[in-house]
């Protein structure tokens, strides 16, 4: 099936579709805004607050002060202290957030308090407040960087996956509106161009987020299709659905042996985004990984647990919330993105170990684990971006638990051959707080592929997981750059912690977005390319 549509032009970043959480920009005297709740905040070890919370705590005869000498307020990272001003002033409450160390304050610090703070508040049973923008005085940070995090550690913070919950009558209180004050009217335009950003990433994010966190009885390929349907529908995308049939006649036989052992139709979705028409090498690609439920198919999983599996299409929601941000903010880049859905179950007809499956380039892998299915399913979508002459490739995967033994849920391992585009990457990451860190790609973890029936074979064993899985990525890039990104660890998250609540964590919808907008800031590559790690 495939559906052509032109882009529109836009003027301003919309959010993708109304949100429960409105968020807007006053310029005003934050003492005189009546609000049930106003939000400043503290640096940790300050005895004497200035900037606007030494205004709120002056016009309070300085009852902030005297809680500080007293230790309820330090100002440590994460805390919340609520003093009623008792008619002192028009907010009804003042809550003071602690931001931690100055020396280590950035507008991560900002994503979480913001995020620590509406939580609170909710729970609280407050719908609406008023905030000062966080760091944009003595904080040093840019205002639009701060409205920005504000805004996306609001949204992401409130976030809560409830579609298949039974309500009992008993609602508990939505946190609805936040509005950021600035009394000077230049910095409170720059703060709302930031909330217009920061709104626009997080719902996206979101969008990822609803996406993984789905049952896989609803979250079918077809269904991950819909999905990106949608978004390319609002944005004005082209998009391509590829069905079985189709892919078979492309050769992608590394995929179709994946899909063979399930009755759900596998899909690959194919999303295009042509930011600068004039120049067709100024590209990137996205490739996602989009197992929308992962058996381990014959070499089946153990139980416990398994009910997880439904976020192994993480790495393609990714993809699919990604676009819709680059659709908002039109960088000047051809983006491609290519989703590689399907099921990976023990059906009857369901690939087996020792099984050999030809990729659409022509190269032989032996299957000796069939729940190492991720690299099969990606290997054609690289392929199939490759032919579409997308010259950068940066592809997402829950591909390997290996990754979450080596970095935990703390960052997402990095691999590729091009030391620019990996540090692209990182750099991006670094902007939208979403970290990185690179892994090694030495020639001699090749040996741990190496097959003797086929080219490769799909496992390496335990040894190196997540870099010989890599490896095997390598092998279906044909000389482009290219960045993989494992997010085994990072695409959940077991509690709630700054704006990460407890599930799917949108992980790395912002940092994809980033990078596109980085590179068309860039500019068009120059023909000789860039030079490559061995790998």
């Amino acid at each position: 099936m495939t559906t052509t549509r032109k882009p529109k032009a836009k003027d301003t970043i919309k959010a993708a579709k109304p949100a429960e959480l409105e968020i807007d920009v006053l310029s005003a005297d934050i003492t005189g805004i009546e609000t049930p709740a106003l939000v400043v905040n503290l640096f940790k070890g300050v005895k004497q607050p200035g900037g606007a919370t030494g205004a709120v705590d002056q016009a309070l005869d300085g009852i902030i002060t005297r809680l500080i000498a007293e230790g309820e307020i330090k100002g440590n990272a994460g805390e919340t202290t609520l003093i009623h001003t008792m008619g002192k002033i028009k907010p009804s409450r003042v809550l003071v957030a602690g931001l931690g160390p100055e020396d280590k304050f950035d507008a991560q610090v900002v994503r979480r308090v913001s995020a620590e703070v509406v939580r609170f508040l909710r729970r609280k049973g407050i719908s609406k407040a008023a905030t000062i923008a966080h760091g944009a005085g003595i904080g040093g940070l840019d205002p639009e960087e701060s409205g920005q995090a504000i805004a996306e550690g609001a949204h992401l913070g409130l976030y809560r996956f409830g579609h298949y919950l039974t309500k009992n009558g008993d609602s508990s209180t939505e946190f609805e509106k936040l509005t950021v004050v600035e009394l000077d009217e230049a910095r409170a335009k720059a703060i709302k161009t930031g909330v217009l950003l920061g709104s626009a990433t997080a719902l996206a994010t979101i969008i990822a987020r609803d996406m993984v966190n789905e049952p896989a009885n609803h979250m079918t390929p077809s269904r991950m299709a819909e999905a990106a349907q949608k978004v390319a529908k609002d944005q004005g995308f082209e998009i391509l659905v590829l069905d079985n049939p189709e892919m078979k006649m492309m050769g992608m036989g590394a995929f179709m042996g994946v899909a063979q052992g399930t009755d759900e139709p596998a899909k690959l979705i194919v999303m295009r985004y042509d930011g600068d028409p004039g120049n067709p090498e100024n590209n990137l690609g996205l490739i996602g990984k989009g197992i929308t439920f992962d058996t381990g198919g014959i070499s089946l999983k153990p139980p416990g647990g398994m009910e997880a599996m439904k976020g192994d299409m993480a790495g393609g929601a990714s993809v699919i919330a990604a676009m819709q941000v680059i659709g908002q903010t039109k960088p000047k880049i051809n983006v491609l993105a290519v989703i590689a859905a399907t099921e990976n179950m023990p059906g009857s007809s369901a690939q087996r170990p020792g099984d050999v499956v030809r990729a659409m380039n022509g190269k032989t892998i032996e299957v000796i684990n069939t729940d190492a299915e991720g690299r099969l399913v990606l290997a054609d979508a690289l392929c199939y971006a490759r032919e579409q002459g997308i010259t950068r490739l940066v592809d997402v995967a829950t591909l390997t638990g290996a990754m979450v033994t080596t970095l935990g849920k703390a960052c997402t391992g990095v691999m590729g051959n091009d030391n620019k585009l990996v540090q692209q990457t990182i750099d991006a990451g670094k902007k939208t707080g979403e970290r990185f860190w690179e892994l090694p790609m030495f020639d001699e973890y090749k040996d741990l592929i190496k097959s003797d029936v086929a080219d490769m074979k799909n496992s390496g064993g335990r040894q190196a997981g997540s870099i010989s899985a890599a490896l095997l990525l390598a092998e279906f890039v044909d000389g482009a750059a290219w960045v993989h990104l494992d997010i085994a660890g990072t695409s959940t998250s077991d509690r709630a912690s700054g704006y990460l609540v407890k599930g799917a964590t949108g992980v790395p919808v912002r940092t994809l977005a980033q990078l596109a907008m980085d590179l068309a800031a860039e500019g068009a590559p120059k023909k000789s390319g860039s030079k490559t790690k061995a790998g």
